[in-house]
């Protein structure tokens, strides 16, 4: 595997980069596609090499941009990384790792939020860490203040400093018992990837259980780590002096899965998602079904395709085992086809829906109410931060000139060009190269009519 982020189509591949696609709409996408490893799990699986006295190895690796960003972090701080003994496979050594100067960090990590998650493995190796100033989609404030809160209780000094933020461990780290004031699937991963060299028990409260949590937490048991999984959303790590490196296949990337699924609902057409799995993507499953869309489950993947005209549904956003908040910017192109009022209510992140304006641009009815909708029957519980969008079709949508925002609303933007009739200008593609492996290539599988202009 090669991560240069070059695709078959040319163009610019640099995240965040101004890559302009000129696409034709109105036609089915059809045919198929295949997923990788979950980008989820990928960037903290590479993260956890850090923490192995030998070498790891990572297979199923996507080529995208937060895959870069991470091996050239983990490069600047002594880890060799290489090529596999096959495609997408990635061979990580941390036998030299060392303390990288704070302008090289800043430089890779302006385009993600991954460094908050070196530093429970530097402390351990190095005594310290350093975190610049976080990038990441603009969705919403996301505060790292319960990975702080958390690294504190391990017993690390946090500095504030004008550049970002500097940790220390002048006494080594110490297991604690954390209860997470919601169920963040960063800090859960920043406790894992801490507790489990921290000396004495960990015991995590209100955890995160996303399918990528239990991966991760299966790449640290391979490395030696003792962690158990309680009801009621409670890890128990019990600290080890030392792990070894691992080798593992990442879990599929259900988040890009149910992109391409909501691509064939809103084109009307027929895409098989080779890889992925029915058990980690039960609850769209059934919010498909309910759309009157149809899926077939097969052996090595999933056939997703309308089973008729769409029907509206109502979706409401929530942690792991609900409705992922990833799924429903797709979801929601597809909702502008279905006859009548659907409603999305978003719980996980409070600026979610800044994508929908570019769609109401190509004639979608989408009304967002900024702080959410009062009335109605609920499963999941109110959010002070909620947001709610209600989606009014079927419409015909039609081409526009488009910037795309962040990564999911940025595909969202993609799959209404393809679906809507006459050419459309989406500019900004790099960010989309974030989390979807050979975009350009795969949409050319699939059908999609479209040109690189810039």
């Amino acid at each position: 595997m090669s991560i240069t982020l070059n695709d078959t189509r040319g163009g610019s591949a640099q995240p965040g980069g101004e890559e302009i696609l000129a696409i034709r709409g109105g036609r089915p996408l059809s045919g198929r596609v295949s997923v990788k490893g979950a980008k989820n799990l990928v960037t903290k699986a590479m993260v956890a090499a850090l923490l192995g006295e030998t070498t790891s190895v990572l297979r199923d690796v996507p080529n995208i941009s937060d895959v870069a960003v991470v091996r050239s972090l983990l490069e600047v701080h002594g880890v060799h990384v290489s090529e596999g003994d096959e495609p997408g496979s990635l061979v990580m050594d941390p036998s030299e790792v060392e303390s990288a100067h704070m302008e090289e960090i800043d430089a890779y990590a302006g385009s993600s939020r991954i460094p908050i998650l070196f530093c429970g493995p530097l402390l351990h190796r190095l005594g310290q860490a350093f975190i610049p100033d976080l990038g990441g989609c603009r969705i919403g404030d996301r505060p790292i203040d319960f990975h702080l809160d958390a690294l504190r209780k391990f017993g690390a000094v946090v500095e504030k400093l004008p550049s970002g933020i500097r940790l220390s461990a002048p006494q080594g780290l110490k297991g604690a018992n954390i209860h997470l004031p919601y169920p963040s699937v960063g800090a859960t991963e920043q406790v894992l990837l801490t507790a489990v060299r921290a000396s004495g028990t960990t015991e995590l409260k209100n955890a995160a259980i996303e399918p990528e949590i239990m991966d991760l937490i299966g790449v640290l048991q391979k490395m030696g780590a003792i962690i158990s999984y309680e009801p009621n959303r409670v890890i128990v790590i019990e600290g080890v002096d030392e792990l070894r490196g691992y080798d593992h296949r990442a879990i599929f990337d259900r988040n890009e899965a149910a992109s391409w699924a909501a691509a064939a609902l809103a084109t009307d057409g027929e895409i098989f998602v080779e890889g992925a799995r029915q058990q980690d993507m039960l609850t769209f499953l059934n919010a498909v079904r309910r759309m009157n869309g149809d899926f077939d489950i097969r052996e090595d993947g999933i056939l997703f395709r309308r089973g008729g005209e769409l029907r509206p549904v109502t979706v409401e956003t929530d942690v792991h085992p609900g409705f992922m908040t990833d799924w429903q910017q797709p979801l929601i192109v597809a909702m502008t086809q279905a006859e009548g009022e659907s409603i999305v209510h978003e719980t996980v992140y409070e600026n979610r829906f800044g994508f929908t304006d570019a769609l109401n641009k190509m004639g979608a009815n989408i009304v967002v109410h900024p702080h959410g909708l009062q009335d109605g029957p609920r499963r999941v519980p109110r959010r002070q931060l909620e947001q709610a969008a209600v989606i009014n079709g079927k419409t015909a949508l039609h081409g526009a000139d488009i910037v795309v925002p962040d990564l999911r609303g940025g595909y969202s933007h993609v799959i209404a060009a393809l679906t809507a009739e006459g050419e459309s200008t989406v500019r900004n593609i790099g960010i989309i190269r974030r989390g979807y492996e050979r975009l350009l290539e795969k949409l050319t599988d699939l059908g999609a009519d479209f040109d690189v202009v810039g």
